[in-house]
């Protein structure tokens, strides 16, 4: 019998017997988030079918929670949303700790490597996973396991495997390869395991990736127990990701860390960047996009109102609905053991009345950076726009009737929330917005609830920390079919870990490094474009840029790419990994976190730029999680991050 212990943890050895779990539940959609808590042993573990079931379940309960600001590190650990300091409805280890400069190595927060501070243990989650790939590989157990199933059990398992090494290689850089169980018997010196290489992290998981594929089915056919189990497409969007990732700045060539070694000298990041990383990115990606097509994932469209409604309304449905209806073909891999609910509850401002402050808590603010970020109306960045001004942010001006689907009409606002793209509607909610929900009791659209945030107005919030920081809230997040009244009906959605329009965003950005900005480039950024309600980059620039030419060369459309993602993908925890591996986090987290003067009564006071917190980050130690202090004096063969 093999054990598999964290890699530096002698200390934790423990019998076999006593580390298995057996699952409670009845159906996968249910059960992929449940730890059993009732002991058992190895064979009873794998003495049937029903019983190593519970056992896979056990394999994906790791996965982490994204669909919550606790589980989604992404969310809260950088400069996109902010919340008050007064934190009663979500505790968030990343917040408080990481956005605010404190992360530490004697008890790192959001720590995936112990599962401490709001982690999850996923060298406890890699144990699981070899234990079960051992015993279901084994075809003396689980006889009544039939071939195909087992071949299928397998290849998720190996699958999960491969995730959870790919999650802690984008947190800590080169770590431990986990490939099998340690002996319990083993000597000691075998058990302080050294952190490998990040290019043999990278090909050991997309070896793992590859050797599941096949095995893996196209569809779930079964959507009323097995939604959220993992497809093919699923392993092809991940096995993109990573190699995204490799080839991106922090790992491919990194100055920073080209000393970087184990103990013995061995170097741990590759010396010099290669072009070939950004090509077999682009491969994965387009494989990931061909495998995605075929089974039937496509960019989400609202295609149904529910009653009168304006394309522009029809647009921004489309842009919300991409994130929260409920396993729309968008949607490549849903997380079912994270459902958004207390997200959507922190995203909502009071809107009418019969709202509850115990029910939307209008906590999660988008910053004043991000809220710039998102392109005019034209398509173009607000401060390349020739024919817009943007100049002056804070300048106030009143809606008109032709703007009342997105405005109040005669509501003074500012002019930084006028002239906008459609997904800057659909995704941010401002003071003289309009918010529209499914309980509208007009049914009309141009008549929508209106987004009121100053003081003594119904949206501005409560004490508590009930209320937003910026004057901006997160509307994308929001299903507009929840409810919260005072019987709060919030509809939860299963967290979009991975849509088709992020995938698409990977094909170009990958190829455009490989191969400059080719049309295919553009296609695949032109779709998501098309339904935002935007023209393409090529018309877009020529007919409203100062800079028509940026993107006819590569390091313009690199940007514009990098732009296009960081909207496109607002909110869903993306720009905070983004950042990190284009090596651009130096410079965007280190500035202040900016919003409105939301203490103020009337437009002119309310509308002043204030200074929320002053960010910083420390390159090129904070690009990595440090490992906890403890674990280092345990094993002295792992080495420490740079920095730490």
């Amino acid at each position: 019998m093999k054990k598999n212990i964290k890699p530096y943890q002698s200390r934790r050895l423990y019998a076999l017997a006593a580390a298995i779990f057996v699952c409670l539940g009845v159906s996968c959609t249910n059960s992929l988030d449940i730890v059993p808590d009732n002991v058992a042993t190895i064979d009873h573990a794998f003495a049937n079918t029903v019983e190593a079931e519970k056992y896979l379940f056990t394999c994906y309960s790791y996965l982490p929670r994204s669909g919550s600001t606790q589980g989604n590190v992404g969310l809260l650990a950088g400069d996109e949303l902010w919340i008050p300091d007064y934190r009663q409805y979500f505790q968030a280890a990343p917040w408080t700790v990481i956005a605010r400069g404190l992360q530490n190595s004697g008890e790192p927060a959001a720590n995936y490597w112990d599962g401490m501070q709001e982690g999850k243990d996923l060298f406890e989650a890699l144990r699981h996973c070899n234990i079960f790939i051992e015993n279901v590989s084994n075809t003396e157990k689980v006889r009544d396991l039939q071939v195909d199933r087992r071949a299928r059990w397998l290849a998720e398992v190996k699958f999960l495997k491969a995730y959870y090494h790919f999650y802690l290689l984008r947190m800590y850089g080169p770590i431990p390869i986990v490939d099998e169980n340690i002996p319990i018997s083993a000597a000691p010196e075998a058990v302080r395991i050294k952190r490998r290489p990040v290019d043999e992290c990278v090909d050991y998981i997309v070896a793992l990736l590859d050797e599941s594929y096949s095995s893996l089915p196209a569809i779930i056919n079964n959507r009323n127990d097995e939604l959220g189990r993992i497809t093919r497409p699923i392993n092809r969007a991940v096995k993109a990701k990573l190699l995204l990732m490799a080839a991106s700045p922090l790992f491919n060539g990194n100055p920073d860390y080209a000393s970087f070694a184990n103990t013995d000298g061995e170097l741990l990041f590759p010396a010099a960047a290669s072009m070939e990383k950004w090509e077999r990115a682009a491969d994965a990606a387009k494989e990931a996009i061909d495998e995605s097509e075929a089974a039937g994932h496509k960019l989400y469209y609202y295609r149904t109102p529910e009653f009168e409604m304006t394309d522009t309304s029809m647009i921004q449905m489309s842009i919300r609905g991409a994130v929260t209806e409920r396993w729309n073909d968008e949607v490549v891999w849903g997380l079912s053991n994270s459902r958004a609910g207390t997200l959507q509850r922190a995203a909502q401002p009071l809107l009418h009345a019969d709202m509850g402050v115990n029910s939307a808590y209008a906590s999660l603010a988008p910053t004043l950076k991000v809220v710039q970020q998102f392109y005019s109306d034209h398509g173009v960045p607000i401060e390349e726009d020739k024919t817009r001004d943007f100049s002056q942010i804070d300048q106030l001006r009143i809606a008109t009737s032709a703007e009342r689907v997105n405005f109040e009409e005669r509501y003074e606002t500012a002019r930084l929330n006028y002239d906008r793209e459609n997904r800057f509607y659909a995704s941010v909610g401002f003071d003289g917005g309009k918010w529209l929900t499914a309980d509208l009791p007009t049914r009309r659209d141009y008549e929508a609830y209106t987004v009121k945030a100053k003081v003594g107005q119904i949206s501005a919030g409560a004490t508590f920390g009930l209320y937003s920081e910026t004057g901006y809230y997160s509307k994308k997040l929001v299903n507009w079919e929840s409810r919260f009244a005072a019987n709060a009906s919030i509809r939860e959605y299963p967290w979009p870990e991975i849509r088709l329009a992020d995938v698409y965003l990977m094909y170009a950005e990958a190829l455009n490094e490989f191969a400059g900005p080719v049309a295919e480039v553009h296609q695949y950024l032109d779709l998501i474009r098309a339904r935002a309600g935007l023209k393409g980059v090529q018309e877009s620039w020529q007919q409203y840029s100062t800079n028509p030419a940026k993107p006819t060369t590569k390091e313009g459309m690199r940007a514009i790419i990098r732009r296009e993602r960081l909207i496109e993908m607002a909110f869903e925890g993306s720009r905070f990994w983004d950042l990190r591996r284009w090596k651009e986090a130096a410079r965007e987290l280190n500035g202040p976190i900016r919003g409105w003067d939301i203490n103020q009564k009337d437009a002119i006071a309310y509308y002043q730029v204030r200074t929320i917190f002053q960010q910083r980050f420390i390159a090129p130690r904070d690009y990595f999680w440090p490992i906890r202090l403890s674990e280092m004096t345990v094993n002295v063969n792992l080495v420490q991050n740079p920095g730490w």
